[in-house]
């Protein structure tokens, strides 16, 4: 009949609505769903805002043959460094693979047991950046002329000769924020914010350990880095598990 408009069905009223809740009760569900050979972005500065019990819980989850994107290879023998000495990684994407004590990748790499890939800082930042934001690739005058730019695209634009570079997607991010919600929104503290919101962007599945879950309205939304929409689940640290404050 003319004049009617088409039926729809009834929007279900606020007390029928499923609830969103990303909150996990442990970093070994967190990770449960990581498979082999995935491409893992791992947030952290130095020891600013890693994610360290996630990372352990990958350790003991069994995941192989993964490709790690990080800013460095690892401290020590804990964290990313225990994750390499167990074999589980074949492939790095960092800035500073070489440190004071990073015997552990050194160690691989001189053995031939590990791939690296060397991408300036400014660079990997980038690169994880475009792949959020849809870019496939753009230029830069970044590495031009050295050997990272072997192999690459080059151009020269308003007279600068520039390397085209790649964006970089992951299956999944590893980030460490200071407060989320259970609808996975998350700020950050200070330095510890590093690469945490551009890699949360740039993979397909992010996980963020928090130092503290509060309440839906308690986060000021102008705060607000990583806007729960990048976010699929939500696990709090307990106060007795937590290493040296980032």
């Amino acid at each position: 009949m003319r004049g009617l408009l088409p039926y729809r069905s009834p929007a279900p009223s606020r007390a029928t609505r499923p609830m969103i809740d990303k909150t996990v009760s442990s970093p070994e569900l967190a990770v449960a769903g990581i498979a082999d050979g995935s491409t893992v972005l791992v947030g952290g500065f130095g020891p600013s805002g890693v994610p360290e019990a996630l990372i352990d819980a990958l350790l003991e989850q069994g995941a192989r043959d993964l490709t790690i994107v990080s800013n460095h290879a690892g401290n020590g023998e804990t964290g990313l460094a225990a994750l390499l000495a167990a074999g589980r990684v074949r492939r790095i994407v960092c800035s500073y693979p070489r440190h004071k004590d990073s015997y552990v990748f050194d160690r691989l790499y001189r053995a031939g047991r590990i791939e690296l890939e060397l991408v300036p800082q400014g660079t990997i930042a980038e690169r994880l950046r475009a792949a959020g934001a849809g870019i496939p690739a753009f230029y830069t005058p970044t590495a031009y002329g050295t050997a990272l730019a072997e192999g690459k695209e080059t151009r020269v634009l308003d007279g600068r000769p520039c390397v085209l570079e790649r964006a970089l997607h992951g299956d999944v991010a590893l980030v460490c924020a200071e407060r989320g919600d259970r609808w996975g929104n998350l700020v950050y503290r200070k330095a510890a914010r590093n690469f945490g919101p551009v890699m949360a962007m740039a993979a397909r599945r992010t996980i963020a350990q928090v130092r503290e879950i509060v309440p839906l309205g308690a986060l000021d939304p102008e705060a607000i880095v990583t806007p729960g929409v990048y976010v699929a689940c939500v696990w709090q640290q307990p106060a007795a598990g937590r290493r040296a404050a980032a």
